[in-house]
């Protein structure tokens, strides 16, 4: 129904929640076996958002994105956190404030994308440049995420926590490069039936997700996004995304946000808190805009440009959702501020490409840009795979039929 209206399907997810949970039904109790199933859902998601990322883009985009990336992180995260701090009258617990501070420095890299891609943007000046700073952006909060989470637990200090971060990274920079090549070689020479290649993929997802919160204290998710960049750009990466793409859009990703929806109880919603949701969707939209905006403006964009970058940076999404459920999960997360992240993310992710609209329109430039052929080329490259496996098994079958005869 939500992509009947040109609503992404993460809206749908949640309002699906919503509805059969407390707030409208109450037919259905997060339990522990939705508690598991999400959690899977949100490893394979962020390990599929790795897999498509394209580290060629992010090293073309260079400088601008990153500087953009950091203005669109520290100018939310500080508005956030203002907001959490005189929402609580500085009650003391700053710890708080400042993870609400780092649900707000998300950007939805598949939502960008997406509504980038329908208008035909996705290889503009701009456009470019959004995707790559959103990709930044996540890499950014997941890195941060990683720091306020492990500074919750007491008994560890903030600079072994720090140490354990850079580690984490400096081992994957260092042996990221080595594993790509092994991967790739791996699956140039394997003679066994391809299917096995996302098997083994997803198997190294979950091993990766578990190393880097077993050993570094780094969270899964983090884990699982740099298994899916090691994997990316390899011979067979198409294949092991559309194979685990379905995994996640047929079953886990949609439990994942049906459960986070589950969570929400909007009948419990008094003056206050309405007034918080406003503020939190006010506060989500004014700090990307003028973050990464001015960081673009220092990167040299024009004025048009930079507005655009801003207004694309808006749209929050999964990884929002992701940074809050797992700041509930820590106590991390007021039970007051819970329900406005929702509603911020929903209101972000629709009025996004209606604003972006009204960017590229004003500037008088929208029918003359193309979509890029990107697109065009990974669903070429599905279809390819598709056919290319049903010759495969042709063959095989063939082959088996003549060495009974």
């Amino acid at each position: 129904l939500s992509k009947k209206v040109d609503l992404p399907q993460v809206v749908g997810a949640l309002v699906g929640g919503l509805i059969l949970g407390p707030s409208v039904l109450g037919l259905v109790t997060p339990g522990d076996f939705l508690n598991d199933v999400a959690e899977l859902g949100v490893i394979v998601l962020m390990f599929g958002a790795g897999l498509q990322t394209d580290i060629r883009e992010l090293k073309r985009s260079g400088k601008a994105s990153f500087v953009i990336a950091l203005c669109g992180v520290i100018v939310p995260f500080i508005g956030g956190t203002a907001l959490a701090f005189f929402f609580h009258e500085g009650d003391g617990n700053f710890l708080q404030d400042m993870f609400v501070g780092t649900v707000l420095t998300a950007t939805s890299v598949s939502i960008t994308v997406e509504a980038l891609k329908e208008m035909g943007k996705l290889s503009t000046n701009s456009g470019n440049a959004i995707l790559g700073a959103a990709l930044i952006d996540d890499i950014l909060g997941l890195i941060l995420l990683t720091i306020i989470t492990g500074m919750a637990d007491e008994s560890v200090s903030l600079l072994l926590v720090i140490g354990k971060v850079i580690a984490f990274f400096a081992i994957s920079l260092l042996t990221g490069g080595f594993l790509h090549r092994l991967i790739q070689r791996w699956m140039e020479t394997a003679s066994w039936n391809r299917k096995r290649f996302a098997v083994i993929s997803l198997a190294f997802c979950f091993f990766y997700a578990f190393l880097s919160e077993a050993v570094f204290g780094v969270a899964d998710i983090t884990g699982a996004f740099i298994a899916g960049l090691i994997i990316s750009n390899t011979t067979r990466a198409t294949y092991v995304s559309a194979r685990c793409e379905t995994l996640s859009y047929m079953f886990l990703s949609p439990v994942f946000f049906a459960s986070i929806g589950l969570k929400v109880n909007l009948g419990t919603m008094n003056l206050s808190v309405l007034w918080l949701s406003v503020l939190m969707i006010l506060v989500a939209i004014i700090t990307k805009v003028i973050g990464c905006g001015v960081g673009a403006k220092l990167c040299g964009y024009t004025r048009d440009e930079s507005i655009r970058i801003g207004v694309g940076m808006i749209t929050r999404g999964e990884v929002a959702l992701i940074v809050a459920d797992k700041g509930a999960a820590l106590g991390l997360m007021p039970d007051i501020f819970f329900a406005p992240v929702i509603i911020m993310v929903v209101v972000t992710t629709i009025v996004t490409p209606i604003l972006l609209k009204f960017a590229y329109r004003e500037s008088g430039a929208y029918e003359e840009l193309q979509e890029s052929p990107l697109v065009d080329r990974y669903e070429e490259a599905e279809q390819l795979d598709y056919i290319a496996e049903s010759l495969i098994s042709a063959n095989d079958r063939m082959m088996k039929k003549n060495k009974v005869k």
